[in-house]
C-alpha cells in the first residue's frame, strides 16, 4: 500500500461527514428564523475544511496547515476540532515540521486519551522523530553517521514500542514494527561506537558496560556480534579471561566466522 493513503487511513476524508459534524456543530441551539444564514455558514466552513484538504492531497502542505489551523481556532471544543487535529498532525508532518507534529500529537494524546485513534497520533509522533534522525540522512546520502547521537532514534524507536505495546492490532503495527528493526540497529550501531572509542583508550570498565547494555537493550542487532566481540576484548584487558572465554563461546555458537569477520573488519579494535 503506497506510504502516504497507508498514514491517512485514520483521517475520515469523505465531505459528507465533515459536513454532517459541522451541521451538528453549528446548529445547535440555534433559532429557526436563522436557519438560512446558518446553513450558508455551514457550506463555507466545510468548504474550506474540503479545500484545506485538498491542498495537502495536492502537496501544498502550508496552504492546508492555514486553514486547519483556522478551523482549530474557530471550533476549539468539538468532536470537529478532534478531526482537524487529525489532519494538522499529518499535515505538519508532511510539511517537513516534526516539532509541531510531535505537539500536536501529544496534545491529541493528551485531550483525548481513550480516543481510538490514539495509534494514529503515537504512529505520526514516531515517524515525526524517526525522519529527523541523522540514520536517514544516512540513507538519502549514503553518508556514515553511526558515530552522530540517536537522540530522535532512541525517541522514535521508544514511541514505535509503545504503539506495537498497546495496540498490536494496529493497522500500524506491522510498519511500525519493521522501522523498529532499522531503529535498532542504529541504537546498537551507536553503542557499539562509544564502546569502541573506550576500548581503543584501554577504559575497559566503561566499553564492557557500554557492549553489555547494547547487547542486552538492542538483543536481536545486526550489532550484536560487535558488542560481543568488543565484551570478549574489554574482559581480556581486565583478566578476566573465564569470562572472555564465556562470551567467546557465546559468539562461536550464534555467529558464523563470516559474521565475526566483518564485525572485526568494520573497525573493531583487536
Amino acid at each position: 500500500m503506497d506510504k502516504q493513503n497507508h498514514i491517512r487511513r485514520g483521517i475520515a476524508s469523505t465531505s459528507s461527514l465533515a459536513a454532517l459534524l459541522l451541521a451538528g456543530l453549528l446548529l445547535a441551539g440555534c433559532a429557526s428564523n436563522q436557519e438560512s444564514a446558518e446553513d450558508a455558514f455551514i457550506n463555507d466552513i466545510t468548504e474550506a475544511y474540503e479545500t484545506a484538504q485538498k491542498a495537502v492531497r495536492g502537496g501544498n502542505y502550508r496552504r492546508g496547515i492555514q486553514i486547519f489551523e483556522a478551523l482549530q481556532a474557530r471550533f476549539p471544543f468539538s468532536d470537529f476540532a478532534k478531526q482537524v487535529q487529525l489532519e494538522l498532525m499529518y499535515a505538519y508532518y508532511k510539511n517537513g515540521s516534526p516539532e509541531q507534529a510531535i505537539d500536536a500529537a501529544d496534545t491529541f494524546m493528551r485531550e483525548n486519551p481513550t480516543d481510538d485513534k490514539i495509534d494514529y497520533a503515537l504512529y505520526i509522533k514516531a515517524l515525526a522523530y524517526y525522519e529527523g534522525d541523522p540514520g536517514f540522512l544516512e540513507r538519502l546520502f549514503r553518508k556514515d553517521m553511526t558515530n552522530r547521537p540517536p537522540i530522535d532514534a532512541d525517541l522514535a524507536y521508544s514511541t514505535l514500542r509503545r504503539l506495537v505495546e498497546r495496540y498490536p492490532a494496529s493497522a500500524y503495527a506491522p510498519d511500525a514494527e519493521q522501522r523498529m528493526v532499522h531503529l535498532k540497529n542504529r541504537l546498537a550501531d551507536y553503542e557499539n561506537s562509544v564502546a569502541d572509542y573506550y576500548l581503543r583508550r584501554r577504559a575497559y570498565v566503561a566499553s564492557l558496560n557500554r557492549a553489555k547494555d547494547a547487547l542486552e537493550r538492542y538483543n536481536g542487532a545486526a550489532g550484536n556480534v560487535t558488542s560481543l566481540i568488543i565484551m570478549i576484548e574489554s574482559y581480556e584487558g581486565l583478566g578476566m579471561t573465564a569470562l572472555a572465554a564465556d562470551a567467546r563461546r557465546v559468539m562461536d555458537n550464534s555467529f558464523g566466522d563470516g559474521e565475526q569477520r566483518m564485525a572485526r573488519e568494520g573497525g573493531i579494535t583487536r
